[in-house]
């Protein structure tokens, strides 16, 4: 048998070529950055030549690395599938979902008791990395994204439609200084999720002010943080009405009555060849006929 490069930077190649960092596969890993590097290069080392053009913080597969990825990423998913099949004990199965931190508290979570009655046996581990189509075959088997498309080679299921608001302090809907139309927001600040900057660009279009220029924008990747950031007066938050709704907060207010679509969905993916999983399936199945 030809000798093999170690496995573990295999797996190191594998991650810093998906997400395209080496700081965010490292980490994945839990490893630090010498360490991780270490692996690269042992496997460069092994294959005497460079996979990866270094930019900065990024690192881009070279025509060399492509090669080599798509010749042994679906090899080390077979084996892990594999390994998978052959731990699980007794009748116990094991779903890695991934889901956006504010999606899980405020929709999955207070339905899981549901799902877990009816399966007992599943157990859910979950990863709330953003992104996490990134890392679908890797570290998890399905996730619930939001997102304005999905990659076609996924499987897929669109699981809601949703309206754009502005959510803001209620002292700014109610008070002295209360906002009173759309103009008004040019004397305000505005805070958009960083992975949907298009909803802003749709609202204003939408109330016929594509034009609009607030007096700032503040971004932030994290929905809770926004809607925080809104109650505590930072500024109008741009966001999906059911976060509104799900989070409940009497110290928030919606702005205006426009009915807006939103470009973005919730989404469940994952692999077309993972759909056969019987801890995906379970999951896909009672997701879609729950309505989350």
């Amino acid at each position: 048998m030809r000798r093999l490069p170690p496995l573990r930077a295999l797996e190191a190649f594998i991650r810093v070529a998906r997400l395209g960092s080496s700081k965010a596969a490292a980490a994945e890993l839990a490893l630090s950055a010498p360490a991780l590097s270490r692996r690269i290069k042992s496997l460069e080392d092994h294959i005497g030549k460079p996979l990866f053009e270094r930019r900065n913080q990024a690192m881009v597969l070279n025509e060399d690395g492509q090669s080599l990825l798509d010749a042994v990423a679906p090899a080390l998913e077979t084996i892990g599938e594999a390994v998978e099949q052959m731990t699980v004990t007794g009748s116990d199965l094991r779903l890695r979902l991934g889901v956006l931190p504010l999606f899980g508290a405020t929709r999955l979570l207070p339905r899981l008791p549901e799902l877990r009655k009816l399966y007992p046996n599943l157990h859910i581990d979950v990863d709330t990395s953003t992104h996490a189509e990134n890392m679908l075959g890797d570290v998890i088997d399905a996730a619930i994204i939001i997102a304005d498309h999905v990659d076609p080679n996924l499987y897929s299921v669109k699981l809601d439609s949703n309206k754009i608001y502005a959510i803001a302090a209620t002292d700014l809907v109610n008070g002295p200084n209360a906002i009173k139309t759309p103009e008004d927001l040019t004397a305000h600040n505005i805070l958009i999720h960083s992975d949907m900057i298009k909803a802003f660009d749709r609202w204003k279009e939408a109330v016929g002010l594509p034009d609009l220029n607030p007096a700032s924008v503040d971004q932030m990747n994290s929905g809770p943080l926004m809607l925080e950031a809104a109650a505590q007066g930072l500024g109008v938050a741009i966001m999906h009405g059911g976060h509104f709704s799900d989070a409940n907060d009497p110290r928030l207010a919606r702005l205006f009555d426009y009915d807006i679509d939103s470009p973005y969905s919730y989404w469940f993916v994952c692999r077309k060849r993972d759909k056969k999983n019987r801890a995906v399936r379970i999951f896909h199945d009672w997701v879609v006929k729950a309505g989350l």
